[in-house]
């Protein structure tokens, strides 16, 4: 499995189109449901169509009135063997064969020609997209603000692309190394003794010294549970170009810690997102923040001296280990940091609160929780972190 790579394939925009097609015949199916649906054909794969057809209804279906329902929608929507088998060719235009019973045929067949043409809309917005990549200006813009995951393949590559592009100018501070500065504080004397001798024991002006501004060090955590998928792959695309003059060190978390410093060294982003595919190992294996934690106070403590760290942690809180160890290691994580900020894409939702056990512990501890579900957080990612580090500059 890719980390959010929709690049090929067809798999998530049938599941997407299934799932519409059930809302719109009144079953009820939510971002939730939808996530745990791909899950769950990750687990019992898509090569038996049995199999599909089980663990989609075992998702989708929780009352007995929508159990027919399903199985008409499915039968009808997934009738080519092909796509049955495979998930991934072109979703049908049209679904052929045998018609519903009577019963149910008005929400089966309603629903089937809603997500008819929502498909053909979706094609030819994909085929727009790769003919015309600058697109016009009201797509950039909706673009912009459209959320990571409500993107179609097209438009997740273009997005991807965009990403790269934007700038994180973080704060610098001042370091210990000094240089020569004509409003310097510091008088250079052995400056100041070597234009003496060079001009004959006379001394035109006085030398100074100032420290040298330096480039905030940066740890940054990304969560690749399932429910981050395209988070993850986009803010690892996004942090590879933005933070090359800073000194960084990057991790990937699910059940346990993965050290990304090898595959942030490579240049090129997309070979970057090849070996952080090749290297985590529990993608999509659920989120266990306080254990990874522990091991970076284990293995990797070195990295947080002096408190001039900022921890950037980009997770939506949906942790599930014991909470008292996540607020033990998150108590270590913000002693030994200038800042920690939590970079969460459920902000998405405007009436987001963090009551998850996760969640909570994580909105206790962290100075700050900022947006960066679409193009336009990240593009204000860094007025953010500015407006949080100037009272420590």
């Amino acid at each position: 499995m890719q980390l959010g790579d929709v690049r090929s394939g067809k798999m998530a925009d049938n599941l997407t189109g299934f799932a519409r097609a059930l809302r719109r015949a009144g079953v009820p199916v939510d971002s939730a449901r939808m996530a745990l649906a791909t899950t769950s054909l990750l687990e019992v794969g898509i090569v038996r169509k049995d199999d599909v057809r089980h663990a989609l209804e075992a998702v989708f279906v929780s009352r007995a009135q929508d159990r027919e329902v399903f199985g008409q929608l499915f039968d009808a929507y997934f009738r080519n063997p092909e796509i049955a088998q495979k998930l991934l060719s072109q979703m049908l235009p049209k679904a052929e064969g045998a018609m519903p019973p009577p019963k149910r045929r008005a929400r089966v067949q309603e629903a089937l020609t809603a997500v008819n043409k929502a498909a053909d809309t979706e094609k030819k917005k994909d085929i727009e997209l790769d003919l015309d990549a600058a697109m016009t200006a009201s797509d950039s813009e909706r673009l912009r603000h459209a959320d990571f995951q409500s993107l179609s393949a097209s438009e997740f590559q273009l997005v991807e692309r965009l990403a790269k592009q934007v700038p994180l100018d973080l704060p610098t501070i001042l370091g210990r190394r000094v240089g020569s500065h004509p409003r310097g504080q510091r008088l250079d004397w052995s400056r100041a003794l070597r234009d003496t001798q060079r001009l004959g024991g006379e001394l035109l002006f006085l030398p100074r010294l100032r420290r040298k501004p330096q480039p905030l060090p940066l740890l940054v955590l990304v969560d690749v549970s399932g429910s981050m998928e395209r988070y993850a792959r986009l803010m690892l695309a996004f942090l590879h170009q933005a933070t090359r003059s800073s000194p960084r060190a990057v991790f990937a978390f699910g059940t346990h810690l993965t050290d990304l410093r090898p595959a942030f060294k490579l240049r090129d982003s997309d070979e970057m997102l090849e070996l952080v595919n090749a290297t985590v190992d529990d993608f999509a294996g659920g989120t266990r923040l306080g254990d990874a934690l522990g091991e970076l106070q284990r293995d990797h403590k070195r990295l947080l001296v002096g408190r001039r760290t900022v921890v950037m942690l980009i997770s939506d809180g949906l942790d599930t280990g014991v909470p008292e160890t996540l607020n033990k290691n998150l108590q270590w994580l913000k002693l030994h940091s200038r800042r920690l900020i939590w970079l969460n894409p459920l902000l998405r939702f405007d009436a987001y609160a963090p009551l998850a056990r996760g969640a909570v512990e994580l909105h206790r501890h962290a100075d700050a929780m900022l947006a960066i579900h679409n193009l336009s957080r990240l593009e204000d990612l860094a007025q953010g972190i500015s407006q949080l580090l100037k009272n420590r500059m």
